[in-house]
This record gives C-alpha cells, structure tokens and sequence, in this order.
C-alpha cells in the first residue's frame, strides 16, 4: 500500500521541527508523493510561527519541484466546547485544516464526558478537515458515537505515523478507532504528521499493516488515491479543490 498524498507535515517555521519547505518537498517527491499539506502549527503552540503565516499562501507556488501543495494549519484544540485558536475567517481560507490537542494547549487528563463534548464540537467546524492524532489515551472519547459525527459532518479521522515516536500511548487505541472509522463510514487520512524530511520518508510502514490487517476500504481512504482526494477537497467546499483537480486528474 503507498498513499499519493501526505497530509500533514511540518517545516523549521516551528522550532521543533527540523526541514524547510524546500526539503520537505524534496522528500515528498523522492517517496513518490504526487501531492502533500504543510500544517504548520498554529500560534497557541509555544514555538509556532506568527498568526500573519496563515494568510500568506499566496506568497507560495502551487507546485514545488513535482509536488502539488496545499498550504494549512494543525490547529489547536483549546477548551472542551471545540474552540480552536485561529479564528474562522483564517480557517476558511486554508487549503487543508487538522484540528488536534497538544498538551500545552490542553493540560491534563480529559474524562470520557469531556472528550467527546470537544470532538463532536470540533466536528461542527466547517473549517476543519481533519481530526489529528486523536488515539491519544489522555483524551480517550467515545469511537463509536464521535465518529458517526465526523462522518455526518465530512471530517476526516487521521491515522498519524508520528503517534508510533511521541504518543506510544495511543497505539492501542489505533485499532478501535479504524474499527469504527470503517463501521460508520467515516473516511480518514493515512499521515506521517513530518516534523523532518526522515520521519516523512519513513513513518508510514506501521500504518500499512495496521490498515492491511484490518483490510480497510480504500475508497474511505482520502489520500489513497488522486480522485479520492479530489473529490474531499470538493466535499470540503475547499477553494483549492478545482486548481488541484487540474493539476492531478
């Protein structure tokens, strides 16, 4: 299995990342990518680059030594209602939004209650896209109800290969998610959440087997194919989808 697409990653703009955006799309193309997001971390994060980075796609081109771009944000999740910290005009103007918690912006452990009333106010977002390395044990929520929501309201749930360095705890919890990501027809996104050209050439194999034993429908699988991430970009109302659509099909 090889996706066409990685949909979240990260350049030096944030400190604890390692790459440009140069290199990182470098790697991109050498690992046979046709297309990927950079989101970079929004500004709640203690290294994350200045709010002013988010407007500024259109200093970027389309394409990138081979690669098709879209220009995003991994925003942060910061209360239990969902609110994230960039506002929604800013949001509405990314090509691609993942919407994850980061202890930082969310210390402490959240109880079942807890977590599922912020997910299912995330999944009323209309800005966001995608739902990032959720597994997280901290912020366990209910699969089964939450999931249904994000497939109602067209959000993707990520499988994130960054998970399997930093957040072992949720490893676990990979399994049931994809259970009812595939139960309840709820698409997702295979990610390597990249915060180095390495980590984005070589943290997806765990993610493969995983989703191989599991035979996970590839046609819930947004960026399994050129068309099926097309055709979420439209879902998503996102104003890149007809350019890209251009580019790739």
């Amino acid at each position: 299995m090889q996706m066409i697409a990685d949909l979240h990653t990260h350049t030096l703009c944030a400190t604890h990342a390692f790459q440009t955006l140069n290199e990182m799309t470098i790697a991109a193309k050498q690992t046979g990518y046709c297309a990927m997001a950079i989101t970079d971390h929004a500004p709640a994060m203690p290294d994350a680059p200045h709010i002013w980075h988010f407007s500024n796609g259109g200093a970027l081109p389309r394409e990138m030594n081979g690669v098709v771009m879209l220009y995003g944000a991994e925003a942060n999740v910061m209360d239990t209602k969902g609110g994230l910290d960039l506002p929604q005009g800013l949001l509405s103007v990314q090509d691609w939004v993942v919407a994850s918690i980061h202890s930082p912006c969310m210390p402490g452990v959240l109880t079942r209650k807890e977590a599922d009333r912020l997910w299912l106010g995330v999944a009323e977002n209309p800005y966001v896209d995608c739902i990032g390395h959720s597994e997280q044990e901290n912020y366990r929520y209910d699969y089964d109800v939450v999931t249904k929501a994000f497939a109602r309201n067209h959000k993707v749930v990520e499988l994130n290969g960054g998970s399997f360095a930093v957040r072992k705890d949720g490893i676990p919890n990979m399994r049931s998610l994809l259970i009812a990501c595939m139960e309840n027809g709820c698409h997702i996104a295979v990610d390597s959440d990249a915060h180095s050209a390495w980590r984005l050439q070589n943290a997806m194999p765990p993610l493969y087997s995983m989703l191989a034993e599991l035979s996970f429908p590839q046609e819930l699988i947004v960026n399994a194919t050129r068309e099926n991430l097309v055709q979420e970009l439209k879902l998503h109302g996102r104003r890149c989808a007809e350019e890209i659509g251009g580019i790739l099909l």
